[in-house]
């Protein structure tokens, strides 16, 4: 069975503080777990929000962020001041004037854009449109294959998909992209069934083009776990649902 979106991780330097801002930002619900902190969606069979602790610093731009929507302008400018009021802060990447979107960083130094309203790439996704990545078109062909979710943009090397059911895109703006520094800050968490063939979809995903590079074994809470890197070099788990 293939492997499902399970959560988007955040290593963080105070993962309570962080959760309780994105909890404040999205309207999720807080919950505390034995080993972690996460947000929970609105609809279950969304994906999850963990912060996991880590006193690595952050080096550079990360290599993905939120991209959030507004149904109107002022959706756009409320999104903005509660973020700027639980502990968020506008940042520089070299945004134009001109463009309509937002650029803040989380308490973490973690970068997010609050998109204009009527954005239609984002049209037919959810309060959180997209995460967006720096990534190669072959990066976005195997996340395509990972989680069975159709390409929805595959144009001038740049790639989006999204699952079946609609939310969130992922996408990648293709070359050039910038060198890794470090452990990505974000990564991607998937599940598999816990009577699944464990093994079997660790190898469908080295046939498609991952590296595994360890494995957590039986850890608990999580149960399995392996930690495995993706054709452009970028950290992804696997675990075993609960």
């Amino acid at each position: 069975m293939t492997s499902q979106l399970f959560a988007i991780c955040f290593h963080a330097t105070r993962p309570s503080g962080l959760a309780r801002f994105w909890s404040g930002v999205l309207g999720w619900e807080l919950a505390d777990g034995p080993d972690d902190v996460a947000i929970l969606p609105p609809n279950p069979a969304g994906f999850r929000i963990r912060f996991l602790p880590s006193q690595e610093p952050k080096l550079g731009q990360n290599r993905a962020h939120f991209d959030l929507t507004s149904a109107f302008p002022e959706d756009q400018e409320r999104t903005v001041a509660r973020a700027l009021a639980l502990g968020g802060q506008h940042i520089d990447v070299g945004q134009l004037p001109e463009e309509g979107h937002v650029v803040l960083a989380d308490p973490d130094g973690n970068e997010f854009c609050v998109c204009e309203a009527g954005n239609k790439f984002l049209a037919d996704t959810g309060f959180i449109g997209a995460l967006s990545c720096d990534g190669t078109q072959a990066v976005g062909y195997f996340w395509s294959e990972a989680l069975r979710w159709p390409l929805v943009w595959d144009q001038d090397q740049e790639t989006a998909i999204q699952s079946p059911d609609g939310g969130t895109k992922i996408t990648w703006g293709g070359p050039p992209v910038a060198p890794k520094t470090g452990t990505n800050r974000l990564y991607l968490e998937l599940a598999i069934p816990a009577d699944a063939d464990w093994e079997a979809e660790v190898d469908r995903l080295i046939s498609l083009g991952a590296t595994r590079t360890g494995a957590g074994g039986a850890d608990g809470a999580d149960g399995g776990r392996v930690l495995m890197l993706d054709p452009d070099g970028n950290e992804f788990s696997v675990r075993t649902s609960r």
